[in-house]
């Protein structure tokens, strides 16, 4: 068990980033919500229990692992379907109603949307790839799913290194920003259908809808 502890990651940065998330849905203006936004922050709880109990607890680290698991695929699978019926509802307001009385409203609600998108992507990509924490802190690493740059510098090779939770937010800020691989390149088809999913929502979220509401500002 010591040196299960040893080996499992902090849960700082993706703590942080979660409550950073939460404050800013809490602080943008009059966002489009298809889902209350108490539901928001029961689902961010329920991540932020187990990612405290593995930051603390001495025993059953494994069990407070493969619960952090399954709470962070559920909070994919919600956000995925919950993102979706947003973007329907923003392009709905551009293409049948006036966006002008919407505006403000509409680039709130692409703001929120493509962060949230990137932390939710980076969450799933860090607990997918060789099998996530629970099979780095148990031994039991799989093939990994992303070949990342650091192991192939021969001269500036980090002896035992191993991405982190700020590698895989930043293959998540890559791939909704340049729509495609940048340092980090793919090796499964699931990696592939995921980064094909996060740019499409990032895709639809900043050229049809931020583009559209920029563009109607009074």
């Amino acid at each position: 068990m010591l040196a299960m502890e040893q080996r499992t990651e902090s849960r700082i940065p993706p703590a942080a980033t979660i409550l950073a998330v939460l404050a800013l849905l809490f602080a943008v203006p009059h966002h489009i919500e298809v889902l209350p936004m108490w539901m928001s922050h029961a689902v961010a709880l329920a991540i932020l229990v187990p990612m405290a109990a593995i930051a603390f607890a001495r025993t059953n680290v494994a069990r407070w692992l493969r619960v952090e698991r399954t709470m962070i695929q559920f909070f994919a699978g919600v956000y995925v379907l919950n993102t979706a019926a947003e973007l329907a509802d923003m392009v709905g307001i551009i293409t049948l109603h006036r966006p002008e009385t919407r505006a403000v409203s509409l680039l709130s609600s692409s703001l929120a949307i493509w962060v949230t998108n990137v932390l939710a992507f980076g969450l799933v990509y860090w607990q997918i790839d060789r099998g996530g924490p629970y099979a780095k802190a148990t031994g039991t690493q799989r093939k990994p799913d992303w070949q990342f740059p650091q192991p192939e510098s021969a001269e500036d090779r980090v002896p035992d290194w191993q991405p982190r939770f700020v590698d895989y937010l930043f293959l998540a800020f890559n791939t909704a920003t340049a729509f495609s691989p940048t340092d980090a390149l793919p090796l499964t088809q699931r990696a592939k259908l995921l980064m094909m999913l996060e740019s499409t929502i990032s895709l639809v979220t900043l050229v049809v809808v931020a583009a559209r509401a920029i563009n109607v500002i009074p």
